[in-house]
């Protein structure tokens, strides 16, 4: 009698699936059903002289670099700096602009600040007038001649076509944290969600998602159509294709992965360590990443860029410690 009564059980959870276990979240994108978004960890005092050369400057929020024109844009409280790499970093201009994100696009940088999106010249900083979009803009990335803007609080990405907003997407999103162009096709990072999803832009819909990880933070595209993705929970690097959306790497990459650019002319992802105070540059032309550089980092490595014409790496502390300038 007690072996059936087991046996009924077992049916019974089988026909419920999950239902019981109640540590299971009920949607399999998620790690669990009450959702808080991955952050950088908190990193020790630098207990090892950063590499390279390293300029004051605290504050540092977002940053990006423009290679054309050798430019890299800081956005720190309440400005974008603008700095022309040389054998130095020498300040060339600031717009007073509040910038939560930059990304490189066009002439110049793309910054979004609020409700805004701001384009922002080169080597002058000229800005154009600010395109109003209706939410918490967070990331911009150009795409198929529009601007894509991710939406955070509306869970949605909004498509700008010249100044103007033409429509907004949303779907299956629980927050747009960030939104990428591999060429091709369009990617939203969804921080909540712990997931990335296709964004279909000609068809207005939020297509099929995948999972990343346990706790996906920062993004970025590579040549090869592909976005690389920090899992800072997970400590791991994932890459994923676009077309079709799969998961084509999980590399293990210990000391919680954060900061994320990518050198196209070199194929190396460099990754931020924020429990170790590190930057590691990582091969990704390969079947996986292989790790060919590894250099101690100002405190709290937030942010990174890198100038693909000489391969230098520009390593950003999230506390103040300055920006440093690494030379391979």
């Amino acid at each position: 009698m007690l072996r059936r009564k087991v046996a009924v059980l077992m049916v019974v959870c089988a026909a419920v699936g999950s239902g019981c276990s109640s540590n299971q979240p009920s949607d399999q994108l998620m790690v669990t059903d009450n959702p808080v978004a991955a952050a950088a960890a908190e990193s020790p005092p630098a207990s090892t002289t950063p590499a390279g050369t390293v300029t004051a400057l605290g504050g540092v929020t977002a940053m990006a670099f423009e290679p054309t024109s050798a430019t890299l844009a800081v956005a720190t409280n309440g400005a974008v700096q603008l700095f022309h790499l040389g054998d130095t970093l020498a300040p060339t201009g600031s717009v007073p602009l509040a910038a939560e994100s930059l990304t490189t696009g066009g002439d110049g940088f793309l910054a979004t600040a609020a409700s805004q999106v701001v384009r922002i010249g080169v080597p002058d900083g000229r800005t154009s007038p600010a395109t109003e979009v209706q939410g918490d803009a967070v990331s911009a990335t150009t795409f198929d001649g529009s601007t894509l803007v991710a939406l955070r609080d509306k869970r949605a990405v909004a498509v700008v076509e010249g100044s103007r907003v033409q429509r907004t997407i949303s779907g299956d999103l629980m927050s747009a944290d960030q939104v990428l162009s591999t060429g091709k096709r369009a990617v939203v990072l969804d921080r909540l969600r712990n997931a990335v999803f296709r964004l279909d832009v000609g068809d207005g819909r939020i297509a099929e998602g995948l999972r990343a990880g346990q706790g996906a933070t920062n993004a970025v595209s590579d040549r090869f159509g592909r976005v690389l993705v920090t899992d800072t929970r997970g400590d791991a690097l994932l890459a994923f294709s676009a077309d079709p959306l799969l998961l084509r790497q999980n590399y293990p990459v210990a000391g919680a992965p954060y900061g994320i650019t990518y050198d196209p002319e070199r194929d190396i992802a460099w990754v931020t360590l924020t429990e170790t105070n590190e930057v590691v540059g990582y091969e990704v032309a390969g079947e996986q990443p292989k790790e060919k550089y590894r250099f101690p980092t100002v405190s709290q490595p937030n942010t990174v860029a890198v100038d693909p014409e000489t391969g230098r790496v520009i390593v950003a502390s999230g506390t103040g410690d300055g920006i440093q300038v690494i030379s391979i």
